[in-house]
C-alpha cells in the first residue's frame, strides 16, 4: 500500500472515531465475548442444579432459551443462585443439630434468604395459580416455625427470674406489644350487663373495649368512633339500646350491634370514605366462660377453652356461672403486675406474712395447704373431735381474714354438726371423715334455701388457689369463692381487684356490680388478709432496684408456677406458634404450690 494510501486509511479512522462511532471490533473478539456468555450461563446452570431448587431451573432455562431470553435468564439465575446457596449453607447447620438445641435458640438467619430464590423461581416458571393455590401457600407458611424474636432479660435458668423484667421499660414495652395483644383477658362479669343494650368499658394499657349486650348475644366493639378516633362511650357503663352510641365529637352515630347508623352531612364526603362496612365500629374477639366475658385482639389466638382447659375443667363441675357479687374492691398498686400475681402463687409465705393463718393451720387439710408440715412443728390432736374443732376456728380466721370464700353459712353449718359427727380418733382416718360430713352438710343446707349448689362431695376438693393465664384467678371454698383481676398501669404499677363471689337462693335481686374507685393498699375497708399482702409488695418492688440483686431465686418444688408463668411470657415475647403457647399456658392454669414444669417450648 502507498504511503498515501496508509495516511488516508489512519485520516479516516480518526474521522470516525471523532464522531464518537466505535472502531469496529475485528469477528474473533465477538466470537470469544459469546462463547464466554455461554462458559457463564453453564456455570449458573451447574451451581443452581445443586440446589434443591435445580430441577425446576433447568427447566425453566430450557423453555426461556428457547423463546430468545437469553439474557434475561442468565440474570435470573445469577440472582437465583446468588441468593439461594448461601441460604442453604447456613440453613443446614441448625437442622444437624436440632435434637440438642432448644427451639427459642433456632437462627433467625435460616429462613429470611430463602424467600428471594423463591420468588425468582416462580418469576421463571411462571404458574397459572388455581383457586386453592392461595389457601394451600397460607396452610405452609401457617405450618413453619416462626422467627424466634430475642428477649431481653430472658428466664434461662427456671429457677432464677432476672429482676429487671419487673422494672425495666424495653421490657414492659415488648409485654404491651406482644403479650397483651394476644392473649384471654377477663374483660367484665356478664351479671354487669344484665339487659340488652347494657355495656361496660373494659381498659388495657392505652386500649378501650366496649362490652355489651345485645340482642344477638353478648360483643365487644373497639371504643372509636370511625371518623376521627374519638371515644363513643364514656362513663364506664351504661345502656345504649335507645340512643345508641353516638360520638360527641361531630355525632356520628352507632347502633349496639356496632353499625353506623348516622354521618352529618353525608354529602361533604367522598363514597370511597363512606363505605358502610368500614364505617361500622370495629369488633374486638369475645368469649363467654365461668358467668364472665374474656376479650382477645388476636384473631389468630387459639380459642379460650383450648388455652384455660385445666383451668376450666376444675371449676365448670362447681357451676361458676351462677356465682354474683358480694363485694367488689380495688386498689392502684405500686408494684409491678407480675409481682402482684405471684404473692398468691405461692403458700411459702404464710407462715410470716400471715401469722394468724399460721397459728390455726391444719395438717392433711389438702394437697395444696397454706403451710407444709416441714416448717415449724406440725400440730396433733388427740382426737377427731378436737380436729373437727381445730378445723372450725381455721374457718373463722380464713373468713374474717379473706371477708369471703368462707361465708357466715359455711360456718354456722360446721358449728352446728361438730358434735354429731361420730370421728375415729386415728389421724389418718379423722380428717377424711371430717371434710366428708363437712361437703354434705353444706351441700343440704344450700339446697334447702333454693342455692343450686353442686354436691361437694362429688365434685371432689380443688387448690385454694387456681390460676387463668395471665391476670384472673379464683379461690374456690365450699362453693363460694374469691376472684382476683391484675392489670398492667406502667412498669411499677398495677390496678389490683378483688371479688367476693357467692352463691344465691333463685330469685334474689342483687344490684348490679359497678367497678369501684380504687383505694389506698392500706385502707381499713381491706379485709385483713389482702392488706398483709399488700404490706410487702411495694417493699418488695423497691428492693428489686438494690445494688447486687440480680435475679429471685425460686424454690423448683413450691414456687414453680413463677417459673411457669415467666417462661411462657417469654414465649408470647419471642413470638412462639399459636398452638405450642396455648399448650404453654395449660401448664399455668394449676393451684399454687406447683413445681417447675416442662412447656414445650
Amino acid at each position: 500500500m502507498a504511503d498515501a494510501d496508509v495516511v488516508r486509511v489512519k485520516a479516516k479512522k480518526g474521522k470516525a472515531a471523532a464522531k464518537g462511532k466505535p472502531a469496529k471490533a475485528p469477528a474473533r473478539t465477538k466470537t470469544l465475548k459469546t462463547s464466554t456468555k455461554a462458559k457463564a450461563a453453564k456455570a449458573h446452570v451447574k451451581t443452581a442444579a445443586k440446589s434443591k431448587a435445580g430441577k425446576t431451573l433447568i427447566k425453566a432455562i430450557r423453555t426461556a432459551t428457547k423463546a430468545k431470553a437469553g439474557k434475561g435468564v442468565i440474570k435470573a439465575i445469577k440472582a437465583a443462585t446468588k441468593a439461594k446457596a448461601p441460604a442453604r449453607a447456613k440453613a443446614a447447620k441448625p437442622k444437624v443439630a436440632k435434637a440438642s438445641a432448644k427451639p427459642l435458640k433456632t437462627p433467625a438467619k435460616a429462613k429470611p434468604a430463602k424467600a428471594p430464590a423463591k420468588a425468582k423461581i416462580k418469576a421463571l416458571k411462571a404458574p397459572v395459580r388455581s383457586k386453592s393455590s392461595k389457601t394451600t401457600a397460607n396452610a405452609r407458611a401457617g405450618s413453619r416455625k416462626p422467627v424466634l424474636r430475642d428477649v431481653p432479660f430472658k428466664v434461662t435458668n427456671p429457677e432464677r427470674i432476672p429482676v429487671q423484667r419487673y422494672y425495666d421499660q424495653e421490657f414492659y414495652d415488648l409485654e404491651c406489644k406482644y403479650l397483651w395483644p394476644k392473649v384471654w383477658q377477663m374483660a367484665a362479669r356478664l351479671e354487669e350487663i344484665p339487659q340488652v343494650g347494657d355495656w361496660v368499658e373494659y381498659k388495657i394499657l392505652e386500649k378501650s373495649i366496649i362490652v355489651i349486650r345485645t340482642k344477638s348475644g353478648v360483643k365487644a366493639f373497639h371504643n372509636a368512633c370511625r371518623h376521627r378516633g374519638v371515644e363513643v362511650a364514656s362513663g364506664g357503663h351504661g345502656n345504649c339500646a335507645t340512643t345508641g352510641f353516638i360520638c360527641p365529637f361531630h355525632g356520628w352515630r352507632y347502633d349496639m350491634e356496632g353499625k353506623n347508623t348516622f354521618v352529618f352531612n353525608r354529602q361533604i364526603f367522598s363514597p370511597a370514605q363512606l363505605d358502610q362496612a368500614e364505617l361500622n365500629l370495629k369488633p374486638c374477639r369475645l368469649e363467654e366462660w365461668g358467668g364472665c366475658a374474656f376479650i382477645n385482639f388476636d384473631d389468630d389466638a387459639a380459642p379460650l377453652l383450648e388455652c384455660i382447659k385445666p383451668f376450666a375443667d376444675m371449676h365448670d363441675p362447681r357451676k361458676v356461672e351462677n356465682l354474683k357479687v358480694e363485694w367488689w374492691l380495688s386498689c392502684d398498686l405500686p408494684t409491678n403486675w407480675k409481682l402482684a400475681m405471684e404473692a398468691f402463687q405461692e403458700g411459702y409465705h404464710v407462715m410470716r406474712t400471715h401469722p394468724q393463718l399460721h397459728a390455726v393451720n391444719i395438717p392433711n387439710k389438702g394437697p395444696h395447704s397454706y403451710n407444709d408440715p416441714l416448717v415449724g412443728k406440725p400440730r396433733t390432736f388427740a382426737s377427731g373431735k378436737e380436729f373437727a374443732e381445730a378445723f372450725i376456728a381455721n374457718m373463722k380466721v380464713l373468713g374474717e381474714g379473706m371477708g369471703g370464700m368462707i361465708v357466715e353459712t359455711d360456718i354456722a353449718v360446721a358449728e352446728r354438726i361438730v358434735d354429731k359427727v361420730a370421728l375415729s380418733d386415728d389421724m389418718n382416718v379423722a380428717p377424711q371423715e371430717w371434710m366428708l360430713a363437712l361437703n354434705d352438710a353444706i351441700t343440704k343446707d344450700a339446697r334447702a334455701r333454693k342455692i343450686d349448689m353442686p354436691d361437694l362431695n362429688e365434685i371432689g376438693p380443688v387448690g385454694p388457689d387456681n390460676y387463668c393465664f395471665p391476670h384472673y384467678f379464683l379461690l374456690p371454698q365450699y362453693g363460694n369463692m374469691s376472684s382476683y383481676r391484675i392489670r398492667p398501669m406502667g412498669p411499677e404499677r398495677c390496678l389490683f381487684e378483688l371479688y367476693s363471689l357467692r352463691f344465691y337462693p333463685e330469685g334474689t335481686e342483687r344490684p348490679i356490680p359497678r367497678a369501684p374507685e380504687p383505694m389506698p393498699p392500706d385502707d381499713p375497708r381491706w379485709p385483713p388478709i389482702p392488706i398483709q399482702d399488700f404490706s410487702n409488695l411495694p417493699k418488695q418492688q423497691l428492693g428489686l432496684h438494690a445494688e447486687g440483686f440480680e435475679y429471685m431465686r425460686l424454690s423448683h418444688a413450691k414456687e414453680g408456677l413463677i417459673s411457669n408463668y415467666h417462661r411462657v411470657i417469654d414465649g408470647f415475647l419471642a413470638g412462639v406458634d399459636t398452638e405450642t403457647l396455648a399448650k404453654g399456658i395449660q401448664v399455668t392454669c394449676t393451684p399454687l404450690d406447683e413445681a417447675v414444669h416442662d412447656l414445650g417450648f
